[in-house]
């Protein structure tokens, strides 16, 4: 399992700022130990664990861009237009027949280019005339319409670092340079469970003062888009020894352990009792609007994060604190989201020590600029603030005001889940 230092953080009440916390967390979570070699169609969305040194150069030899003929460049007379017998034909995956001096040669796609040919003309600027002759305009540069050899990657050189999320783009680039397999990490597994008497199961029937389970659907949802697998335990009481025996059960064969619920400072919320009676707290209370209990412990060396009970705070915390640890426990690169501008359609004050995320829908201006406006719904469990929004306007911790028209930062839901 995952191992995280059970001093590595001082718990207390104060609010500890988001980016510290993220920042405490890749000092002190050390990866998780496993690899393996996967084939090329089974690697996406893996955490890359040995970088790639390109094998080859790619392309591996100078070839054509273009379907159209190709000359030496010195053979061209300037500014006027110029006629070459065309002698020879390239075609990709075929050796090159023909050309050379005061020559043109047929040639397609992907074909590599004659020796001494160095520019290629496309075939729509060009006439072909009687007696097998290419007209070719003038205008052209030397070189054109060349790919190098090596102009992509010269081999020896990285081509994909380790901790990189592995993209369909990257599969490509490996089987581009003759690459079938990839060493990646193991998959993390995380256990997750709600707790509360009033949460039931979707699919039972509503009892007074029940509420439906939510949030285990959303952490679950959010874990496997991060390649994460996951052990759903179902809906605990608000009994503390239950909870706390839960705890230690899912750390022995986990690598991280989430709840939702319980982490407040209420008489009825249990968790984070039990988690410094079985384990070791380290942080609760977080800087974050919308999620502010956070409780973040060690049990036996895994990992526990215990996030808010109301479910847009559930999701704002995973997007900013789990998320973080999942790369650091995965040995992935941490690519936080970069904000794009846009202008605010709404006033809004807050205060100063916490960072605030506020659920903005986008439509277009009259000059065409991206506007946020707010939802008019504001609460941590309100469902429906994220499914009928677009993103976040991110408010940062010494921020105090925003008037309408101002600039502000937007991060769109796609680029975080």
């Amino acid at each position: 399992m995952a191992q995280l230092s059970k001093d590595s953080f001082s718990a207390g009440d104060a609010l500890m700022p988001v980016g510290a916390a993220v920042a405490l967390l890749f000092d002190r979570v050390s990866c998780v130990e496993g690899v393996e070699a996967l084939r090329l169609n089974e690697a996406e969305g893996r955490i890359l664990a040995r970088a790639l040194t390109a094998p080859i150069d790619l392309p591996a030899f100078d070839n054509s861009a273009v379907d159209g003929y190709a000359v030496r460049f010195c053979d061209l007379s300037p500014g006027v237009e110029t006629c070459l017998p065309v002698e020879g034909r390239a075609a990709a995956g075929h050796a090159t027949e023909g050309g050379g001096a005061g020559k043109a040669v047929r040639i397609f796609t992907g074909a590599a280019m004659p020796e001494g040919l160095d520019t290629v003309f496309m075939q729509e600027d060009c006439r072909l005339l009687p007696g097998d002759l290419a007209s070719l305009p003038p205008g052209l540069a030397k070189g054109a319409n060349r790919r190098l050899r090596g102009e992509d990657i010269s081999a020896g050189a990285q081509a994909l670092a380790a901790g990189r999320r592995l993209r369909p783009e990257d599969l490509g680039l490996a089987a581009a340079l003759g690459v079938d397999r990839l060493t990646v990490r193991r998959r993390l597994k995380a256990a997750i469970f709600s707790t509360g008497d009033e949460i039931l199961e979707p699919g039972t029937p509503m009892r007074p003062a029940g509420v439906y389970d939510a949030n285990r659907f959303v952490l679950h949802g959010l874990l496997k888009r991060q390649g994460v697998e996951v052990t759903d335990l179902g809906v605990l009481a608000d009994n503390q020894g239950e909870i706390a025996a839960a705890l230690r059960s899912a750390a022995a064969d986990h690598d991280l352990v989430l709840t939702s619920g319980g982490v407040s400072a209420g008489e009825e919320d249990h968790v984070k009792a039990a988690i410094s009676n079985s384990g070791s707290l380290v942080f609760w209370r977080l800087g974050i609007k919308p999620g502010r209990p956070v409780a973040m412990g060690v049990i036996e060396g895994t990992p526990f994060v215990g996030l808010p009970g109301n479910p847009v705070a559930v999701f704002v915390t995973f997007v900013y604190v789990v998320r973080p640890l999942i790369a650091a426990l995965s040995g992935a690169q941490h690519e936080p989201a970069r904000p794009l501008p846009v202008t605010s359609g709404f006033e809004y004050r807050k205060k100063t020590g916490r960072r605030e995320y506020v659920r903005v829908t986008l439509r277009a201006g009259a000059a065409g600029e991206a506007i946020a406006e707010k939802h008019p719904v504001e609460g941590a469990g309100v469902l429906t603030s994220l499914t009928r929004t677009h993103g976040f306007v991110e408010l940062g911790e010494d921020v105090t005001r925003i008037a309408a028209g101002d600039k502000v930062a937007y991060i769109d839901y796609d680029m975080i889940r």
